[in-house]
Order: structure tokens, then C-alpha cells, then sequence
């Protein structure tokens, strides 16, 4: 079994720091696109390499063209809307994965017809997704030796999951083997907060069943393990299923209960409108380089400090 699902197997880009979201990541860049943590895609149009402006204070004038990366993310009404390739081999790869999502979740997928935000299955050297809805189409590609279950973990990543391993309270479960891990690749071994984001959670632990938990041997430079368990043994990662952790994430982001609004669950981040944000006690926090935690609001298609 694979134990890491890549965009470019076989090439090591050029690694950079970008910053999506108001937040900064070191990325690597291939043929033209930036890749985060060897399968997540970044789109171009929403990364910038200085930092952008993306929180104005009241009674400021915006700039009357957007600035990066205004996306909410979620895909509306659980529904995500897709298109397959007819060029993509074992098309039962996608079919099987998505008939797995819509039986374990409160998501819909639905084939395209006119709609201009739609998800992409197409083939590829390797396996990749975007993260959350970006707008427009987006693409999700399935090299040959990219499993149903691979497929899964994409779709994962397409509906807003990011990888497991990279959850701030991570070391209190495993370790990470820098000595192991191929030179240049060090940075997919960085926490959430060592990225910059605030490392709040959807679940309580890192879960090692997740399907979007990176293997034991994930860019490994030399046969020996580049994660174990805080014990120095391995462990066994699954490309079969949604684990209860990965289900109990997509419920907290899109409601089983409402088909009209996101529900947000206390103290946990969200990217919405460009902004990686906090919900706390039905207020949206964003933390600043310069200020700090800062209370914000959303008016008119822009962010806000609230205070």
C-alpha cells in the first residue's frame, strides 16, 4: 500500500513560502503549481508571496478589486457537484468512493451540468486534490496506481479535510523522524500552528484510523519509518473507509440538520471568505502577526475588525 498520496511522485519542486488564507506555508512548485503536504493543491490565484491585506478597519474603502483568496470553502446546501474525465481509467474508482461519502455523510454529490463550481476527476501522474471549494472547476487527479480508497482521501481534502498528521497536539501521539525523511520534503512534516494556523481541531485526538493520516514510511529517504508511534513502533494506515474521526469532521463543518447554512462548532477554525478565522461563542476571531487575537465581522464581501 502507498503510503502517502503525492501529485509528482517522482519530482521534488522548488519549496517557497506562500501565504493563502492570511496564512504563511512553505509549498513546493511543479510545472506551474504549488503543492502543500505532497497531494494539496493551491491555487495560484488565491497565493501571494508577500502578505495581503485581507482584514480592513472600520470605515475603510477596500480596494475595489478583491484581494487573494476570497472563497468560503464549504460547498453550499451539501452539495458538491462533479464531472468525471472520459480519458480517466477504472471511472468505478470515483463512483465507488463517492457512493462511499454519500452513505457515511450528509454530503450530496451530483453530476454536473451547467454548474460553475464543480469538482474534476481527470488523470495525472500522481493523486491530488484542492482544499475546500475554491470556485470554478477544480481538479482532482488519479494517476493509475491511485486506489478507491485514495480517492477517498481526495474527496476528503476537496470537502475541506486537511492531513492528520499536521494537528498541533500531534506529538503527544507520534513522532516525526527528520533524519529519515528526504531532503527538501521536511516541510509536509509541519504542524498546523508551525504553519501559522491557530491548531484548534474537529476532533479531541489525533486519530490514527483517520483516512487522512499520512503512513509510516511517507517520504522516507532511506527504507526506515519518517513517523512512529510515540513508543518508537509503526503502525498501519487504511485506505478503505472514513474512520469516526474523519465522519465526526464533516459533520461539525456541514450540519446534517440544515441543507441552507454551515453550522460552526465552538473553538474550531474555518477558512470563509479568504480568512483562516476561529468561531468563538457566535463571534469570529482572527489572529494577527501585528495585533493578535482580533474579533472580526463579515459585511459587504470583506472581513472587518469588529472593535
Amino acid at each position: 500500500m502507498a503510503n502517502v498520496e503525492t501529485a509528482y511522485p517522482n519530482e521534488i519542486g522548488k519549496v517557497q513560502n506562500v501565504y493563502f488564507a492570511g496564512e504563511k506555508l512553505p509549498v513546493e512548485e511543479i510545472d506551474g503549481e504549488y503543492i502543500y503536504e505532497g497531494d494539496i493543491l493551491l491555487p495560484a490565484d488565491m497565493l501571494s508571496s508577500k502578505e495581503v491585506k485581507l482584514v480592513y478597519e472600520k470605515g475603510e474603502t477596500p480596494p475595489a478589486q478583491k484581494s487573494v483568496g476570497r472563497t468560503s470553502a464549504r460547498w453550499p446546501n451539501n452539495t458538491v457537484y462533479y464531472s468525471i474525465d472520459s480519458n480517466l481509467s477504472s471511472k468505478n474508482r470515483v463512483t465507488d468512493a463517492i457512493s462511499h461519502w454519500e452513505a457515511n455523510t450528509s454530503l450530496k454529490f451530483v453530476q454536473r451540468t451547467s454548474q460553475s463550481n464543480y469538482i474534476y476527476f481527470t488523470t495525472s501522474s500522481g493523486c491530488s486534490s484542492y482544499i475546500g471549494m475554491i470556485g470554478g472547476r477544480q481538479n482532482i487527479t488519479l494517476a493509475s496506481s491511485c486506489s478507491t480508497g485514495s480517492t477517498i482521501h481526495e474527496i476528503g481534502h476537496a470537502v475541506g479535510l486537511w492531513h492528520e498528521q499536521s494537528r498541533a497536539d500531534r506529538d503527544n501521539h507520534i513522532k516525526i523522524l527528520y533524519n529519515n525523511i528526504q531532503s527538501g520534503r521536511e516541510h509536509n512534516f509541519m504542524t498546523y500552528a508551525e504553519s501559522g494556523f491557530d491548531g484548534k481541531e474537529f476532533t479531541s485526538s489525533l486519530d490514527l484510523g483517520s483516512i487522512m493520516m499520512y503512513g509510516p514510511y511517507s517520504f522516507s529517504s532511506n527504507g526506515q519509518p519518517t513517523i512512529t508511534k510515540t513508543n518508537g513502533s509503526t503502525y498501519t494506515i487504511q485506505r478503505t473507509s472514513l474512520s469516526t474521526g474523519d465522519k465526526q469532521g464533516i459533520n461539525s463543518m456541514y450540519s446534517s440538520t440544515s441543507t441552507t447554512s454551515p453550522q460552526y462548532v465552538d473553538g474550531e477554525r474555518y477558512i470563509i471568505h479568504g480568512l483562516t478565522v476561529t468561531y468563538k461563542a457566535g463571534e469570529w476571531w482572527y489572529y494577527s502577526r501585528i495585533y493578535g487575537w482580533c474579533e472580526v465581522e463579515y459585511r459587504n464581501g470583506n472581513w472587518y475588525y469588529a472593535r
